[in-house]
């Protein structure tokens, strides 16, 4: 069985294609294909105010983009999107998503399918449909949507349980020397970076099977 450590954050639409990506390599591979995944924690903004900020502001600010260049990534990320089923709609703001990370943590423990839908609603309410996953009411309803315990998570929510896990384990990936996301690190020693297209997860993934 093989242990698959996708580390990414909710506000990188890269991670959003490299999930769409992998979870088709999976399906690609089938059901005799056993493996364990864990979605880790990785924040490209550790520091957006609760308020968030205007995206276009945002990436002109910290990466220099022009409005001209910021749509062109959008409808080339749209295109790679089709292609995986994946839909990128209109993106206005960005947030703070160190929450959400707590969920899914809180999710890993529920096991990987629970996690898995957790995160791919997380990635399609931002993406997808441009909401705040930094506003708990929204969490909230993406947790019951998949099957968790909403009371659970209101509690998580309310309070700071799992932020000093979570933090460590953003360092701790930091740490190993991942500072770009999506990272797929499989079985803890090999590296797939950036939003791979799937037979090249696939291909990977069925000659680490076989070592």
């Amino acid at each position: 069985m093989l242990r698959i450590d996708f580390v990414s954050d909710i506000a990188c639409p890269w991670c959003a294609l490299g999930v769409a990506s992998l979870e088709k390599a999976l399906q690609e591979l089938g059901t005799e294909f056993k493996y364990e995944l864990h979605f880790q924690p990785f924040e490209l903004n550790p520091d957006m105010p609760k308020e968030g900020r205007n995206l276009v502001d945002y990436l002109s600010q910290k990466y220099g983009m022009s409005e001209d260049r910021i749509k062109a990534s959008h409808d080339m990320l749209s295109e790679r999107g089709r292609k995986v089923g994946f839909v990128f709609g209109q993106r206005e703001q960005i947030w703070n998503t160190f929450d959400a990370h707590r969920l899914l943590y809180w999710a890993d423990q529920a096991g990987q399918a629970s996690q898995f839908a957790l995160k791919k609603s997380l990635l399609r309410a931002y993406h997808s449909e441009g909401k705040n996953p930094d506003d708990h009411q929204l969490l909230l309803q993406l947790v019951n949507e998949v099957g968790l315990n909403t009371e659970e998570a209101r509690s998580i929510l309310s309070s700071d349980k799992f932020a000093k896990d979570v933090r460590a384990l953003e360092q701790q990936w930091q740490s190993a020397g991942i500072n770009a996301v999506p990272s797929i690190i499989i079985n803890q020693r090999h590296l797939l970076q950036g939003a791979q297209p799937v037979e090249v997860i696939a291909q990977a993934l069925r000659q680490l099977q076989t070592q």
